[in-house]
């Protein structure tokens, strides 16, 4: 069928606007015990997007006192993922919303994804890993490779021994790797398939090694906002998988966990921690994204209810005996903010209080008034727990008049100990550093 431009236009003007906006402060969906009100929901959803502006010349992101924000690597094609190599080479995923995505979700669907193209993900995937080389130290990349190309919606990355393990949307790839190589030309071989599909909704599969190398765990998010496409369109979806590298098996690890896609192990404690998007369309102040130790075997509650026992209504049929099991999360991460990328701290280059704390990189909400995320955030950790309350560490990526500059996504560190940062809007990788180490950089 075709739509009108006329009617298009009729629908999408209002959607623009519509959405009261929240006066709840924005304190209150952080940290171990997050306020929860009563769900708001409406026919039409708040669909709220900061259009994308061109960051003026010269500028950059902000950091604390005492800290410089430099490009690692500018010029790219929609960086979302990060992943540094034991030379110092830093690995970037070029990478975007695979064809086909979210077949079924009807007018509104539609709609959404225009609005998303406003926020810049509308851009057709690069499908390929991209090298950063430093090779002077001073905390610019000089040289940069086309590594790897012709995958499928690349995201994740993972080195054990001499094998790159790379994860499609809808595949765990192996490639032979030697230090030092700049471009590997082999298409891989494929070790496991990953769910996908023609839905597909959240598409992004991260993986992160186990510290012995034996094992591989696996992202996967849902197919869905709230099974809107059906409860069994949720099958081995929403969830962390575990792949024993040996026997090549796959198994669930934990459960229920809507959208996860950060992953790192939590360096005083040695337990898995990951960032994971809640459900939206229950209000500006509804659900708050999170980050939590994964607990093998738990459930995390999706479909059927989110933070705990919080039954969503609108999923049917419901499970009262799987709510039951719902394990809360440990740490609210804001209503909306799209908590993508998750980094513990265990460099020497920053201050001692940083030590075994976690960045998350917010990529900004699309549907709560006002904006929430476009920024990274630090929350303290000691003795392996949260520690404190969040604190603003890398800002900057919105305008006063709530326009774009850039959208944070993955972050890691790089082999100095300096904090690196996808920024898929920006088209840039920053680089943030103690200001005497970048003065004093050769």
């Amino acid at each position: 069928m075709r739509i009108h431009s006329t009617f298009i236009a009729a629908l999408v003007v209002p959607l623009a606007a519509c959405g009261t906006p929240s006066t709840a402060p924005e304190e209150a969906s952080f940290g171990p015990s997050p306020t929860l009100p009563a769900p708001d929901t409406s026919l039409i959803p708040t669909i709220h997007v900061a259009p994308v502006e061109a960051r003026p010349k010269g500028t950059h992101p902000t950091a604390p006192p005492g800290f410089a924000v430099t490009p690692f690597a500018a010029n790219l094609e929609h960086p979302r993922w990060l992943y540094t190599l034991p030379n110092g080479d830093v690995l970037v995923a070029e990478t975007n919303t695979p064809e086909p995505h979210d077949t079924g979700r009807g007018l509104i669907g539609w709609i959404t994804k225009q609005f998303q193209k406003r926020a810049g993900a509308g851009v057709p995937s690069p499908d390929r890993i991209v090298l950063l080389r430093d090779t002077n130290g001073d905390g610019i990349a000089d040289e940069q490779y086309a590594f790897i190309e012709d995958l499928h919606s690349p995201f994740g990355m993972a080195l054990i021994g001499n094998h790159l393990y790379v994860a499609d949307t809808d595949a765990l790839l192996r490639f032979e790797y030697d230090i030092g190589e700049t471009h590997i030309p082999s298409p891989g071989v494929k070790v496991a398939d990953l769910p996908a599909g023609p839905i597909n909704h959240h598409w992004t599969k991260n993986i992160l090694a186990s510290r012995d190398g034996e094992r591989l765990y696996i992202t996967v998010g849902s197919n869905s906002n709230a099974a809107e496409n059906g409860v069994e369109a949720e099958a081995d979806r929403a969830r962390i998988l575990e792949f024993d590298i040996a026997s090549g098996t796959m198994r669930p690890f934990a459960t229920g966990l809507r959208n996860p896609n950060g992953m790192a192990w939590q360096p005083e404690s040695g337990v898995l921690w990951t960032a994971v998007n809640e459900r939206d369309e229950l209000g500006n102040n509804l659900v708050p994204d999170y980050m939590t130790s994964v607990k093998q075997g738990a459930f995390y509650g999706f479909p059927f209810s989110y933070y705990g026992a919080h039954v969503d209504t609108r999923v049917k049929p419901q499970n009262p005996e799987m709510v039951a099991r719902a394990v809360v999360p440990d740490y609210a991460l804001g209503n909306h903010t799209a908590s993508l990328g998750l980094a513990f701290y265990d460099g020497k280059l920053f201050p001692n209080r940083y030590r075994g704390g976690a960045f998350i990189g917010q990529h900004g909400s699309w549907n709560r008034k006002p904006y929430a995320g476009y920024k990274v955030i630090f929350v303290p950790f000691k003795k392996g727990e949260p520690a404190g309350g969040p604190e603003d560490f890398l800002t900057g990526f919105l305008t006063p008049d709530g326009h774009a500059l850039g959208r944070p996504v993955g972050v890691a560190l790089d082999a100095r100990g300096a904090l690196l940062v996808a920024d898929d809007v920006g088209n840039v990788v920053w680089r943030v550093a103690p200001a005497t180490e970048t003065a004093g950089a050769k």
